[in-house]
């Protein structure tokens, strides 16, 4: 099933990329932008297992080969940078404007990403948030609340009540900001402002989350934090940046 969401959300989400790049570049090759998305996609997943190794090394030390060919253990900022910067360079080479290429790529970025973690979610594949703080809030249902991942893939038993499940959390809230991206990407900033705008909302959700979230974390500068913290703080002071440079209207 992990497989199978991520599948979806890939398609899905280069559809929609194809389709915006061609509405902002009418002249473009209609199969360029499905290109740059299965390079982007597959250098992905190598990404994103190179980081989570990194993210736990010495896990890897100890067992490397099981590691790498785990069936969970992939780090979503690390498939995204490595992704996204063998794509762009990919597009580059094939004549392409990169700015315009990542904004019409950035709202299926957010889709494919809200599908994917519904996949973490029923297969459970340690994703998942810490031991809950107390009993569910009477207006949220006990399955919104905590779960514990019975028959999950990473083959972690949980005790009752169980742990939070973000990945639903993640999923509502880039399904959120997804809508935010479609309805925001016809507004006349200049190109990469759209961009800007994937970065700070995708930073400011993994910030959020991982307020309540299982993570390995690092010492740095004697506070306590995690590798998607770090990634996803510079997300969102990128984004910011990338924003008010690129905010001013394209001349008509």
């Amino acid at each position: 099933m992990f497989g199978l969401l991520v599948g979806i959300g890939f398609f899905g989400g280069k559809h929609l990329a194809s389709v915006e790049a061609r509405r902002r570049l009418p002249s473009i090759d209609p199969d360029l932008m499905s290109n740059v998305c299965l390079v982007g996609f597959i250098t992905g997943l190598i990404g994103a297992r190179i980081f989570h190794i990194l993210e736990y090394p010495r896990e890897f030390l100890a067992h490397p080969l099981d590691m790498i060919l785990s069936r969970g253990g992939f780090t979503i900022f690390g498939g995204l940078i490595v992704g996204l910067s063998i794509a762009g360079w990919y597009a580059r080479r094939k004549g392409a404007p990169l700015a315009t290429m990542l904004d019409a790529a950035a709202p299926g970025l957010l889709l494919a990403y809200a599908i994917g973690r519904i996949g973490c979610q029923i297969s459970g594949d340690g994703d998942w948030g810490i031991a809950v703080s107390g009993p569910a809030p009477a207006w949220l249902p006990d399955w919104l609340w905590a779960q514990t991942y019975d028959g999950n893939i990473a083959g972690v038993t949980i005790a009752p009540p169980g742990v939070y499940p973000t990945p639903i959390y993640e999923s509502l809230m880039s399904f959120a900001a997804f809508g935010v991206l479609w309805a925001l990407r016809k507004q006349p900033h200049a190109s990469l402002w759209l961009f800007g705008v994937y970065l700070l909302l995708a930073g400011v959700e993994r910030l959020l989350i991982e307020f309540i979230r299982v993570n390995s974390t690092y010492s740095l500068f004697g506070v306590a934090i995690t590798q998607a913290q770090i990634i996803a703080t510079a997300c969102v002071f990128v984004g910011l940046y990338i924003m008010w440079r690129r905010a001013k209207p394209v001349p008509a």
